[in-house]
């Protein structure tokens, strides 16, 4: 998971998607799905190795892998909330005990 610091090194190189794809079309006169496919989110999953040291393959995963979109970690089996807003844990149906982040 990535704190908020480092999901900010990593996520600029995903918002500009269609850019990165238009630029690998033009430079490579390749198909829309080969820029898809090679185009996009190359330097997003550079910097997320250089962070993490895991060679991700995906970009679209990157999306998960940010810290604050979960809730606080489970009271009961310690995995992490679904949202920050769940009122019970997902994997083991653990009601949320309310707590200073809450």
């Amino acid at each position: 998971m990535l704190t908020e610091a480092e999901w900010n090194s990593v996520s600029p190189h995903l918002t500009n998607a269609f850019e990165q794809i238009k630029r690998y079309r033009e430079t490579h006169q390749c198909s829309l799905a080969e820029a898809q496919e090679k185009g996009f989110g190359q330097q997003a999953l550079a910097a997320y190795s250089q962070i993490t040291g895991f060679e991700e393959t995906n970009p679209n995963a990157l999306f998960h892998h940010r810290l604050s979109i979960y809730g606080p970690p489970c009271h009961a089996c310690g995995k992490p909330l679904r949202t920050p807003q769940a009122r019970y844990c997902a994997m083991c149906s653990a009601e949320r005990i309310p707590g200073p982040e809450t």
